[in-house]
C-alpha cells in the first residue's frame, strides 16, 4: 500500500470513489489484509494443529493461550488457560504478540481483539483464532480492529464465511479481506484515536453500571430480608403467606380457533411481553390483544393497574407492575396487593424469590407452579405500609439512576456506530 500525504486539493475539495468496500475518498485505498500484514513467515497464522495442543498440556503458569473466552472488546483477556515455556517455543509458528490482531475462526465469527502489551509479552493462539501481524509501516492496529468492529467489517466478515457444519473461515479468506485506508498512518491513528476514545467511554459507563446494578442487589438483600432497617423504622418483621399480602390470580388463552376472539382492545400479556422488558419494572402495553368475547369465553380476567403479574410456567418469578387493566395467559399468577401492602414493595420482595419459587416446582422437566403452592408461600415483611413504602421508594430510586445510566450507554454506543460510518469511510475526515 502506498503512504503519501494528503493533496490538499482532496481536503479542500474531497472527491470519491467506487471500490471493493464501498465508495471512500480519492486518496483513501483498500488494500487486502495480505497486502498491509508483515513481510515475514507466520504474519498470517492460525491456531496448532488439534494434537498439537490438547487440555493435558495445560499448566498453572506460563504462556498464556487466547481462547474464545478471550476474545474481549477491544483486548485480549479474562481467564486464560497456560502452556509451559518449552510447549509455547514449540508452538512458536501460533505465537501472537503485542499489536497483533486475533480473529475467531470458528463458532462466534467476527470475534476480533487486539494483543495488549501487559501484563504477558506473548501468547498461543488456539486451534479456534487466528492471528495478524500487521506492517506497523503501512497500518495502525487499533485502526484496522475498529473497522473490523463496524457493521461494513462485521458484514465481510460474515458474508465469506464457510457455512456447512460449524460457521467458520480461513487463512486464505482471512488474507483476501480488505479494509478502507486513509493515505497516511497518520490520519489513521487519529481516526483510531478518536473511536478508541468513544470505546473508553462506553467501558467506563458499562463498568459504573455493572457497579450500581451489584450495589442495588446488596441493598435488595438487605432491605427485603430485614437484615437493615431504614432510618426512623425499627422492630421485628412479620411472616405471612403470599394469599394474606395479595389477591392470586390465574389467565387464561381464548380459542385461537375463533377469529372474534383475537385482535380486540383488550390488552392480552404473555411472558415474551415480561421477558421483553429486560428488567424494568413497568408494564404498559401487550404484543397480543384480545376481544371481550374472548375474554369473556376465557379464564382470562381483567387485572386492575398497580398489580404485580409474575410468570409462572417454565419461566418462573418474571415480574412486572402494569400501568394499565390487562390480562395474562395462563402462564402467570397475578398479584392484586391488598389495602395495607404497597406495591412496589411487593414487585421487589416477589423478585428477590425466584429460586424458592423454582424449588416449588419439583423436579419435572415443565416448571410450573400452581395457585394453591403460591397461596400458601410464606415471606418476611415489614409491619407497616409506611415502611414497605420507604423500602421501595430507595430501591425504585436506584432503578430510576440505572435507567439512566443505560439510556446514556444506548446514546454512547449509538454515537460510537455514527462515528465508525463517517470516519471509516472518509465522510468526515480528521486532519
Amino acid at each position: 500500500m502506498e503512504v503519501r500525504e494528503p493533496s490538499a486539493k482532496y481536503l479542500a475539495r474531497p472527491a470519491y470513489k467506487q471500490t471493493e468496500v464501498g465508495v471512500i475518498p480519492e486518496d483513501w485505498v483498500s488494500p487486502s489484509i495480505k497486502e498491509i500484514a508483515a513481510n515475514r513467515p507466520n504474519a498470517i497464522v492460525g491456531g496448532p494443529f488439534g494434537s498439537d495442543l490438547v487440555s493435558k498440556d495445560y499448566v498453572a503458569t506460563g504462556v498464556p493461550v487466547v481462547r474464545g473466552q478471550n476474545m474481549a472488546l477491544h483486548y485480549v483477556s479474562g481467564e486464560f488457560a497456560f502452556v509451559s515455556e518449552s510447549k509455547a517455543k514449540y508452538l512458536q509458528a501460533n505465537t501472537a504478540r503485542p499489536n497483533d490482531i486475533i480473529f475467531t475462526q470458528r463458532g462466534t465469527l467476527g470475534q476480533i481483539s487486539i494483543v495488549p502489551s501487559q501484563p504477558f509479552e506473548k501468547y498461543v493462539v488456539s486451534q479456534s483464532q487466528m492471528k495478524l501481524t500487521l506492517n506497523a509501516d503501512l497500518a495502525d492496529s487499533e485502526y484496522v480492529y475498529q473497522y473490523f468492529l463496524s457493521a461494513s467489517g462485521q458484514k465481510q466478515i460474515l458474508d465469506s464465511a464457510i457455512q456447512t457444519g460449524v460457521p467458520h473461515t480461513n487463512l486464505g479468506i482471512l488474507r483476501s479481506y480488505r479494509i478502507p485506508a486513509p493515505p497516511t498512518l497518520a490520519e489513521q491513528q487519529a481516526i483510531a484515536e478518536a473511536l478508541s476514545d468513544a470505546d473508553a467511554l462506553i467501558e467506563s459507563l458499562e463498568q459504573l453500571l455493572a457497579k450500581k446494578r451489584q450495589i442495588k442487589q446488596g441493598a435488595m438483600q438487605e432491605l427485603l430480608t430485614g437484615q437493615k432497617h431504614l432510618p426512623g423504622f425499627a422492630g421485628e418483621w412479620e411472616v405471612k403467606r403470599l394469599d394474606r399480602l395479595a389477591d392470586i390470580r390465574s389467565g387464561g388463552t381464548p380459542s385461537t380457533l375463533r377469529s372474534e376472539f383475537w385482535d380486540g382492545d383488550v390488552l392480552w400479556c404473555t411472558p415474551t411481553d415480561i421477558t421483553g422488558l429486560n428488567g424494568h419494572k413497568y408494564l404498559g402495553d401487550t404484543s397480543r390483544k384480545i376481544t371481550a368475547l374472548g375474554l369473556k369465553a376465557s379464564s382470562a380476567e381483567i387485572i386492575p393497574p398497580r398489580s404485580v403479574v409474575m410468570t409462572s410456567r417454565a419461566t418462573i418469578g418474571e415480574c412486572a407492575i402494569n400501568l394499565v387493566p390487562l390480562s395474562t395467559n395462563q402462564g402467570f399468577k397475578n398479584f392484586i396487593p391488598f389495602y395495607d401492602v404497597d406495591v412496589e414493595f411487593l414487585y421487589y420482595l416477589l423478585a428477590t424469590q425466584k429460586q424458592g419459587f423454582i424449588s416449588l416446582c419439583g423436579g419435572s422437566t415443565f416448571l410450573e407452579i400452581g395457585k394453591t403452592q403460591l397461596a400458601a408461600y410464606e415471606v418476611s415483611i415489614p409491619s407497616t405500609k409506611t415502611e414497605q413504602t420507604a423500602i421501595a421508594t430507595v430501591l425504585s430510586d436506584m432503578d430510576a439512576e440505572i435507567a439512566a445510566l443505560e439510556a446514556k450507554l444506548a446514546k454512547a454506543r449509538k454515537l460510537k456506530q455514527g462515528m465508525m460510518q463517517e470516519l471509516l469511510t472518509g465522510r468526515i475526515r480528521l486532519v
